[in-house]
């Protein structure tokens, strides 16, 4: 179970697999990040409004049922480091993707300057989020697009335990493929593990060279139980804070 702090266990990662897994599936888990301690505490925050800024009802929206909120600055301690350690160590990768496809590659290499570009262009509302989904709750595919600077590249953390919290709700991912049909991947994740993958589109190395696959994500059905996740989102959204 990891004990140390972000910067030291996101160092500690497979690093080599996960680039590996990105570039052949457009995501890849990380192994348990957040010990079932963490995990409690963490999907404890849900009933504490405090914490958040805004509540989004899934159904109202059209978005699928349940409902997720987004963290207020500043965020908790152990989230926001999380989120600058994982930023600083998939900013190269970001970088990379970003020059295969033709666009500028010029992430910063530490979250803070990223987040002072997204600032400057007017995004500047916190973007991670806690969802909660009770049995017969869903989420439709989507991508988390909230303001014209997108990182590339997002995690969704499990925070209950799979088979005891709750049954059903798989993390869901489909590739569109140019002229193809798309591809869906379920992704299983034990409590506190994460899942690395694509916003929006990613880059593939085909037989006439480079091209972009469009990615969604999603969550199937939570058949029994109650289901927490935590949403790690790098690029802020539009609007005052």
């Amino acid at each position: 179970m990891p004990t140390n702090s972000p910067e030291k266990s996101a160092a500690a990662l497979d690093w080599p697999r996960i680039e590996t897994e990105l570039a052949a599936r457009g995501c890849a888990t990380t192994g348990v990040l957040f010990t079932p301690k963490e995990c409690a505490a963490l999907a404890a925050l849900y009933d504490e409004p405090g914490h958040f800024r805004s509540r989004v009802v899934m159904q109202r929206h059209g978005f699928g049922q349940g409902e997720y909120q987004y963290f207020a600055d500043p965020l908790p301690p152990l989230l926001a480091g999380w989120r600058g350690a994982l930023y600083e160590r998939l900013a190269p990768l970001a970088n990379a993707w970003a020059a295969a496809m033709g666009q500028p590659a010029d992430y910063p290499a530490d979250h803070a300057s990223y987040l002072a570009r997204c600032h400057a262009a007017g995004q500047l509302r916190p973007t991670p989020l806690l969802l909660r989904y009770d049995e017969g709750d869903y989420n439709c595919l989507h991508q988390d697009l909230y303001g014209d600077l997108q990182f590339p590249l997002q995690l969704t953390v499990l925070l209950s335990r799979p088979g005891e919290d709750f049954t059903g709700g798989e993390f869901v991912l489909t590739e569109q493929r140019p002229r193809m049909q798309s591809r869906a991947e379920v992704v299983p994740l034990a409590q506190g593990e994460a899942v690395i993958f694509a916003v929006n589109q990613r880059p593939v190395a085909g037989t006439r060279g480079i091209y972009r696959v469009t990615m969604r994500h999603g969550v199937s059905r939570v058949r029994a139980g109650r289901r927490h996740t935590l949403g790690i989102i790098f690029h802020d959204a539009r609007g005052p804070k």
